[in-house]
């Protein structure tokens, strides 16, 4: 068989190979000025106030460890020009700006109902640091979540709060609205290398005392399974799992028509008041998100309840906390979430987390935001191609050894603290970074 080659191919054929040159590549691509930074058209990373509160400062740590901090220099080090930060909020504060982080969320803004001077300091004591206070979460009385006889009064408290933050210039006001949470379904699991991972199941089996509590302290296995030395000290508990427990005495039962009734009078007095002031709420999600939590509905349980919610009252200041991982948890396609909110302006703060679903609303983990079934990439295009200008926050770090070394980390059980949030952090600007340049 014989080929012929035209003039016309040989010179195409020459083009091309040209082009895959370097020279040719430079030729054919626009320079991108580098580092591609955050700007006010584009997402912000942020952290959490407290984010980088643990492990403790310096000056708190072991005399052991201040000294090998001060013998660790190759060559010399600088002079201490200041005293160190001694207080938790200002070591907090300094490590999340090290880490280029220019955001800030939940800020202490001080008692509710908020005060708009309260509120300014807040905002000028993360000015100090270089960082912008973004978010605020504002409580919600029960009497509000349960139609109690004083939620007209409590709702007043609620307004003003949010007047107060349009005034003192903060952009998003976050809440909840859970008939119940049922973080009782959550337990640590073994992820890798040991380090700790947040796992959920409404399977899992508790303790209770004869008088319906939750008998503290349960020791588990790396399956969740209650340990034997767990059962043997307590012989006289009830084993419950966790989808069965009852109603607490403090939140009764409700079902999901009741609680979407609440929430309407809710959002028909606070969003007009929001609007007015200049600021947006964002009502996170349930989390976990099981759409029944010891015997309640729970409105922002499933997706159809986030979409049902912002056409309640038609307004970008009635927009949500969009959270990927708890997309997934829900067994819907965060990318496509992300989109259908994004597009429509709705969503005024974003948690962004990675997970492995086995079943989903049922059984799944919180694993490393760069492992795990979201398509994180994918979330951070949809973000950037909708232009939203919000903050982003990698929340839930997985528990590192270096922080765990440190002492006991609050909070969720797997979770981790300074050293897993700076790891979450630069993966996220990393996704960022690559979405804006393929923008």
């Amino acid at each position: 068989m014989q080929f012929r080659v035209s003039r016309r191919q040989i010179i195409q054929g020459a083009a091309a190979a040209a082009a895959l040159t370097p020279a040719g590549l430079a030729a054919a691509a626009p320079a991108r000025p580098w580092p591609i930074e955050e700007g006010p058209d584009t997402p912000k990373i942020c952290l959490g106030a407290g984010d980088a509160a643990w492990p403790p400062p310096m000056e708190d740590a072991p005399a052991h460890a201040r000294q090998a901090a001060r013998n660790s220099g190759f060559g010399g080090t600088l002079a201490p020009k200041s005293a160190p930060a001694t207080d938790r909020e200002s070591a907090s504060y300094r490590r999340i700006a090290q880490l280029g982080v220019t955001h800030l969320a939940y800020g202490n803004v001080g008692p509710f109902p908020w005060q708009e001077e309260n509120i300014r300091r807040a905002i000028e004591r993360a000015k100090q640091f270089g960082l912008t206070l973004q978010v605020a979460m504002v409580p919600v009385p029960a009497s509000i979540l349960y139609a109690r006889r004083e939620r007209s009064a409590d709702l007043e408290k609620v307004i003003a709060s949010i007047q107060a933050a349009g005034k003192a210039g903060l952009p998003v006001v976050e809440y909840n609205f859970y008939a119940h949470r049922i973080i009782e379904g959550y337990y640590e699991q073994v992820g890798r290398a040991g380090a700790g991972y947040t796992a959920y199941d409404s399977d899992l089996e508790i303790l209770i005392d004869g008088n319906g509590v939750i008998v503290p302290g349960l020791l588990r296995d790396e399956q969740g399974k209650l340990t034997p030395e767990t059962l043997a000290a307590n012989p006289n508990a009830r084993r419950i799992k966790v989808r069965d427990l009852p109603p607490l005495a403090g939140e009764g039962t409700h079902s999901l028509d009741e609680m979407w009734t609440n929430i309407t009078y809710f959002l028909k007095a606070a969003v007009p008041a929001a609007e007015k002031a200049g600021t947006r709420l964002a009502l996170h999600p349930n989390d976990p998100p099981a759409p029944v939590s010891r015997r309640s509905g729970q409105i922002m349980g499933s997706l159809a309840g986030w979409k049902h919610l912002i056409g309640i009252v038609d307004s970008p200041a009635n927009g949500i906390t969009f959270d990927c991982g708890v997309t997934r948890e829900m067994g819907e396609d965060p990318v496509a979430t992300a989109e259908y909110f994004a597009s429509r302006k709705r969503i005024n703060h974003c948690h962004y987390r990675n997970v492995t679903v086995v079943k989903p609303y049922d059984k799944y983990s919180e694993v490393f935001i760069d492992t795990g079934v979201v398509d994180m990439f994918g979330v951070m295009r949809a973000l950037v191609r909708n232009k939203y200008s919000g903050t982003v926050y990698p929340e839930h770090p997985r528990a590192l050894d270096y922080d765990r070394d440190r002492g006991p980390i609050p909070g969720y059980p797997g979770g981790g603290a300074y050293g897993g949030f700076t790891y979450n952090v630069a993966y996220a600007r990393a996704m960022l970074q690559a979405a804006l340049a393929s923008a």
